[in-house]
């Protein structure tokens, strides 16, 4: 790896050492001790990595090049498999389905917990065009089908509004979807609280659990009925969101190294429908970017971490409502010319009770900021 020698200090601890002792990791060059807190060695090319990055699983460390090239996750259990060695289930298909050999000989019987791949008809709820549809990601309570009947009994009580899938990002969880709603649907429908109180109780995290994300799929019906009429609204989105990234990037609560690897931004441009063309190139992230276009029916906003707090997840797709409302409303020079003091000031706190306080948490709205509990 590249990078040029830092005078005897360390980059991430900033411990003065001699120089000697200093090791290359993507440019930055670390200490001893941080070398082995926060890296790993990759065991197919030997090539050194950061630890958050590690493509592989308990015992076998995995850059993401030799991952990519030599390897996949059974779709089924998850667990980490050799191409060579896995069965592709769908050999004439555009996903690719690979399963272990024990899932490809015994096929899994009725588990509650889908695989990657499973995408059922939507059911829409509510309504207008203006749809949500929610990934939220557990993580260390376990991929256990009795835990997935039990939050999708809380979650299904008043209708289907639940599954539950696999997710092989995941250490040990799994991932719950909603059907697409309309906002206020979520909002006192979805049995957010009750599911979030429940999870906890089973031991899940997300905030807590470096590896979980809250991805928010909205149908593009919601910005005009025309392809032409829904690009022009998306572009003045991604405008948005690269305007104002270090508001959104402390609204997420993630890292700007987490995000440059699970949803990476798209780089400000001057006007909006450049940045929706560099977007529609596709010579980036791919689907690991902040707004993923890569879906045809709907658009998935990536960048906000996990949370077991049902008030955090209204308060994003609050935010995510009031973002469409300006994009929809505003015309290209307009959207430029807002500062997000005038965005935040434009937000009723009575229509939008739990963003108003979330954005006081986190010190991102015009008046005092106010004290707030953890995450979970």
């Amino acid at each position: 790896m590249n990078g040029e020698k830092q005078s005897g200090t360390c980059t991430l601890c900033g411990s003065a050492v001699q120089e000697s002792s200093l090791q290359a990791v993507d440019d930055q060059w670390i200490c001893t001790i941080c070398l082995e807190e926060a890296s790993n060695l990759c065991t197919e090319c030997g090539e050194r990595f950061w630890r958050s990055d590690d493509a592989g699983c308990e015992g076998i460390a995995l850059c993401q090049i030799c991952y990519d090239r030599d390897f996949t996750h059974c779709c089924h259990c998850g667990t980490l498999v050799r191409r060579y060695s896995a069965y592709n289930e769908d050999p004439d298909g555009y996903e690719e389905r690979y399963s272990c050999d024990v899932c490809y000989c015994e096929p899994p019987g009725e588990n509650p917990i889908q695989d990657y791949y499973f995408k059922p008809t939507p059911v829409f709820y509510g309504d207008g065009s203006r749809h949500f549809g929610v990934e939220l990601e557990l993580d260390e309570g376990g991929e256990i089908g009795e835990n997935a009947y039990i939050l999708m009994e809380i979650g299904n009580r008043n209708g289907d509004y639940l599954y539950i899938k696999h997710d092989g990002s995941l250490s040990d969880g799994m991932e719950l979807v909603t059907h697409p709603m309309t906002l206020e649907y979520q909002r006192y429908k979805m049995p957010w609280a009750e599911l979030c109180q429940k999870a906890l109780s089973l031991g899940y995290l997300s905030h807590r659990a470096s590896s979980c994300g809250l991805h928010v799929h909205i149908s593009r019906l919601a910005f005009g009925a025309t392809e032409a009429q829904q690009d022009s609204v998306i572009a003045r989105i991604l405008y948005f969101f690269e305007k104002h990234w270090e508001e959104l990037l402390k609204f997420s609560r993630r890292t700007q190294r987490q995000l440059d690897h699970w949803a990476a931004r798209y780089g400000y441009k001057d006007q909006p429908k450049e940045i929706l063309d560099f977007a529609k190139k596709g010579a980036h992230s791919g689907r690991y970017t902040c707004v993923n276009l890569q879906n045809e029916d709907t658009v998935e906003f990536r960048m906000f971490r996990g949370t077991l707090k049902s008030n955090t997840i209204f308060a994003t797709l609050q935010l995510l409502n009031c973002i469409c409302d300006v994009a929809l409303t505003l015309s290209d020079d307009e959207l430029k010319s807002m500062a997000w003091t005038s965005f935040v000031a434009g937000i009723q706190p009575e229509q939008y009770p739990e963003l108003v306080q979330y954005l006081k948490e986190q010190r991102l709205y015009i008046n005092e900021p106010i004290e707030t509990e953890g995450e979970a």
